[in-house]
């Protein structure tokens, strides 16, 4: 099957969830199972990545609401997809390729003095004393500097990568730990896939999320390797298809092909760990729209500020906003537009991400183009 470029486009947006009706009856919940996989990230702005990210597609749901959807009941666990992620608890199975992955190397980039001996005490303090954060356990540094960790921190981390341990929920940003055994249901703990079962199944999952992907596309999702995909993608169910302007070859998720994607556009800021956007190389592909996360760049060599979120209206990415908060106001450092048609939609955005976070003031600094600050305030203060 061939595709236009805005066909897949389209497609993509459907798939990731700003095309159409949100599933508000699903809720977080239902986000983080269609999307397999939502970023965890130490910056927090307007709100933490997490967050973000369920707002972007249903809008101001409450941000209790979404740690609890996200941690509540033994619904999801943390481990390593695209970066650290929240992941389904039905997707414990498939990552035992990497967990034996770790058992394999035998090591983290740390060292412990004595494995065995610390080990073994992190499993009995946590099968005493149930779920622990590294505070309790000794603190997670030796005083050093940030990567000199301790060995208890060392020795947690290592279970918690080889999946005798389990990160069940984030506490003011610090883990909590458990015992697998307790943590994760009977059944899916002893669900055995073999490698390449595991592979197949995230492939398919990344596929279905995406819509429609390339080969490196699929391998992003999940930090696969690419050769991975290609022992694989044929027994996913995914077809193969071109799209226009793609170089290499894509593949679909069969039931986005059956109708074409229609319905309402989502207008809004978007995490730049969104994985509609994650994947820059796939954001230029899809959107033509080049970005970057500057938050580790030079203040003076930054271009659109800090944590720059762009701005997502009519299915295309058409500007960036980079947020502050001053108390109840929402501060845009820098708005930067693409255009005058795209000023109601900042607007909208703006005002949209404030009442969700508590702001009933939204204060502009600075708009690129300059000829576009006084519509733009004018704007802000009519929807006000």
């Amino acid at each position: 099957m061939e595709l236009s470029a805005d066909e897949a486009r389209r497609i993509a947006l459907r798939a990731q969830g700003f095309l159409g009706a949100p599933d508000r009856r699903g809720g977080v919940r239902g986000v983080l199972r269609h999307l397999g996989a939502v970023q965890l990230d130490t910056i927090s702005v307007l709100a933490r990545s997490h967050e973000l990210i369920p707002y972007a597609r249903l809008g101001s749901v409450g941000r209790a609401q979404v740690e609890d959807a996200y941690w509540g009941r033994g619904t999801s666990f943390e481990y390593w997809s695209h970066a650290a992620c929240v992941l389904p608890i039905e997707e414990w199975p498939l990552f035992a390729f990497r967990r034996r992955a770790f058992v394999e190397r035998g090591h983290r980039w740390h060292r412990m003095e004595d494995a065995e001996k610390s080990i073994a005490e992190i499993k009995a303090r946590l099968r005493d004393e149930g779920p622990l954060m590294s505070g309790d356990i000794g603190g997670s540094k030796t005083g050093g500097v940030w990567w000199d960790w301790s060995e208890a921190k060392i020795a947690i981390e290592w279970l918690l990568d080889v999946g005798e341990v389990v990160c069940v929920e984030r506490r003011g940003w610090k883990r909590v730990y458990d015992l697998a055994e307790r943590a994760i249901p009977a059944d899916l703990l002893a669900e055995d896939l073999d490698d390449d079962a595991c592979v197949t199944r995230l492939v398919g999952q990344a596929g279905r999320a995406l819509g429609v992907a390339t080969r490196a596309d699929l391998a992003d999702y999940h930090r696969l390797r690419k050769a991975q995909v290609d022992q694989v993608v044929e027994a996913t169910g995914l077809v193969p298809v071109s799209v226009a302007g793609w170089k290499d070859r894509a593949w679909a998720d069969p039931a986005a092909l059956e109708s074409e994607p229609r319905g309402r556009h989502r207008t809004t800021l978007l995490s730049p760990f969104d994985s509609l956007i994650w994947d820059r190389a796939r954001t230029e592909r899809i959107f033509t729209f080049h970005h970057r996360l500057e938050a580790y760049v030079p203040r003076p060599k930054r271009i659109h500020g800090y944590f720059a979120m762009p701005l997502l209206a009519g299915g295309r990415l058409v500007g960036r906003v980079d947020p502050g908060r001053e108390g109840t106001t929402l501060v845009a450092r820098q708005v930067s537009l693409d255009g005058p048609k795209h000023v109601e939609a900042a607007a909208r955005a703006l005002w949209e991400a404030a009442g969700w976070v508590g702001c009933d003031t939204v204060r502009v600094e600075r708009v690129l183009p300059e000829t576009l600050t006084e519509p733009l305030i004018h704007t802000l203060s009519r929807e006000a």
